[in-house]
């Protein structure tokens, strides 16, 4: 879900051309969703191999990722959620329910030949498995493009990754890792620069955002810790929101009254209990520093036998992919030579 900060987003629009040869530590697991959710038959069946397994994850990292890299000299870094905190137990088992619900109105749609209701329900459906996650690597890795396995939330792993400057900013449709303290954020970093909305039946056109932290903190006169707080009160992957309070009331709270413990009592009746515990999430989350950023080889055979051999890809669009990944290594290696050369 992500925290709703977005009717006090402070964002630049920029196009592809703006990120070239940017480094973005990729949120893999939103990013993984979104293939999952959009890459499907016309029905809303997930794309698959001959053997029945799902292979929409897959199609995204090999054809729309490398062009990121070969046509706009994009450096990513996949970083993979570890375990979720405890207090996320209860934001897990909400998406699975609504993950449920959607599988039966799917079902329902389908049996009724409504194909496009069918669509927006299956998107909704994506599941990502321990199965998934490997065969997601393994192509990562096939690839040459890094990633990395954060010990908790990838988020805040992609966060510190950015402000050590090992990356430029960190990529993810939500909003968390601002309040990790990532000093920038870019959204929809996509190559068709289309969202399907499923509760409207049709697509936006969306074009990249950056987010820059302290452009936004500096225009609303807050600190980071404010906008934690903030957070809180409109409800985060932690906690539930204080009933009645938008991102812009809280803002107002926030700014007129200090931070939480200076809430007016009948708001601050309405608070978590634990609210002091979320802050820590935010502030002190649980990363590390074994991880590297840089890409490793192009690893062509296995690449042509896991995807084409294991995996009921066509050759001929996986030569597509190898190309691209040949063209990015060669511009990788000019740009190392340029930097070493005296």
């Amino acid at each position: 879900m992500g925290v709703n900060l977005t009717p006090i987003i402070v964002k630049r629009v920029v196009d592809l051309p703006a990120l070239r040869g940017r480094a973005l530590a990729v949120d893999a697991f939103n990013t993984l969703h979104q293939f999952l959710a959009l890459i499907r038959t016309r029905d809303g069946t997930p794309l698959m191999d001959a053997e029945g397994r799902v292979t929409s994850h897959l199609v995204g990292l090999a054809f729309r990722t490398t062009r990121l890299i070969a046509d706009y000299q994009m450096r990513l870094v996949f970083v993979f959620d570890g375990r979720p905190p405890p207090l996320k137990r209860a934001e897990v088992e909400r998406r699975r329910q609504l993950r449920r619900r959607a599988e039966e109105e799917y079902a329902a749609a389908l049996e009724a030949a409504d194909y496009a209701a069918a669509f927006s329900k299956a998107v909704m459906t994506g599941r990502l498995t321990a199965d998934l996650i490997d065969d997601a690597k393994r192509l990562l890795d096939l690839l040459g493009i890094p990633w990395v396995q954060a010990p908790g939330e990838g988020e805040a792993q992609a966060a510190y990754m950015a402000r050590r400057g090992d990356v430029w900013a960190v990529n993810s449709r939500d909003y968390d890792s601002l309040l990790f303290g990532a000093p920038r954020l870019v959204r929809y970093v996509t190559i068709h620069g289309e969202e399907w909305l499923p509760s409207k039946g049709r697509a936006r056109r969306l074009m990249p955002e950056v987010i820059d932290l302290e452009t936004l903190l500096r225009h609303h006169g807050i600190t980071r810790e404010q906008l934690i707080d903030l957070a809180i009160l409109v409800g985060t992957d932690f906690n539930l929101e204080v009933k009645g309070i938008g991102p812009k009331t809280a803002l107002k709270l926030v700014k007129q009254h200090g931070g939480l413990e200076g809430l007016p009592p009948e708001v601050a009746a309405r608070l978590p209990r634990n609210y002091d515990e979320i802050r820590r999430l935010y502030l002190e989350p649980e990363v590390t520093d074994d991880y590297r950023v840089e890409g490793g080889a192009l690893r062509e055979d296995e690449l042509y036998a896991f995807l084409c051999d294991e995996r009921s890809f066509s050759r001929r669009r996986v030569e597509v992919v190898v190309d691209r990944m040949r063209r990015a290594h060669r511009q990788r290696s000019l740009r190392e030579w340029l930097t070493e050369a005296p």
